[in-house]
């Protein structure tokens, strides 16, 4: 079984914000999975998926806020007897053009609230991501880091975002049927080559 954890912050008003990326990805794989209606523990929402080929996995939106997602993810993995290498956390990712979508193993936290609070619950950074590629802020953003992944994403922006929380679905899809490995291949494999 696998526990995927969905990053954001709850409330109507965080909904749209390029820091949810994680709960968007989340609600459109319960709904792609035909998963019942999340409900409320671990100071969390969760639901269980059943792919047609691959291994069962629930579904987790932390309600803590962001810098305390691991008091969610933590008990959540210790209720379904769930290891950490088979927690994958679907996070925003500022150091990966928008667009982008990429699997890895491990890692620190590069700085982003959730991860770190994950990584201290677990005891391990050993946990598997699905990062989404938010960017950085573009030339000319005033304010703070933290200004920007609190912001709705722009209207260009929302225009691909079907797209990308499709190919990022997919990803997870293929985690659960085939392994972390052979997806993370299959996936870099797609994007653009360097220049």
């Amino acid at each position: 079984m696998w526990l995927v954890v969905g990053l954001g912050n709850p409330g109507k008003e965080y909904a749209n914000h390029r820091h949810n990326a994680g709960f968007m990805v989340v609600e459109e794989l319960a709904s792609k999975l035909g998963a019942d209606a999340f409900r409320s523990k671990f100071n969390g929402e969760w639901t269980r998926g059943a792919p047609k080929t691959g291994e069962e996995c629930v579904l987790l939106k932390p309600q803590t806020f962001m810098n305390l997602s691991g008091q969610s993810a933590q008990p959540a993995a210790a209720f379904f007897k769930v290891a950490p290498a088979n927690v994958l956390v679907v996070h925003d990712e500022l150091d990966i053009p928008f667009g982008e979508v990429r699997l890895k193993q491990g890692g620190g936290h590069a700085g982003h609230n959730g991860l770190r609070s994950l990584i201290e619950r677990f005891g391990t950074n050993e946990f598997a991501r699905l990062r989404v590629g938010i960017g950085r802020p573009p030339a000319g953003f005033r304010g703070e880091v933290a200004d920007y992944v609190l912001q709705p994403f722009s209207s260009d922006e929302r225009i691909s975002l079907p797209d990308i929380l499709k190919r990022a679905v997919d990803s997870v899809l293929d985690v659960l049927a085939r392994g972390l490995g052979p997806a993370t291949n299959k996936l870099h494999a797609s994007l653009p080559k360097p220049k």
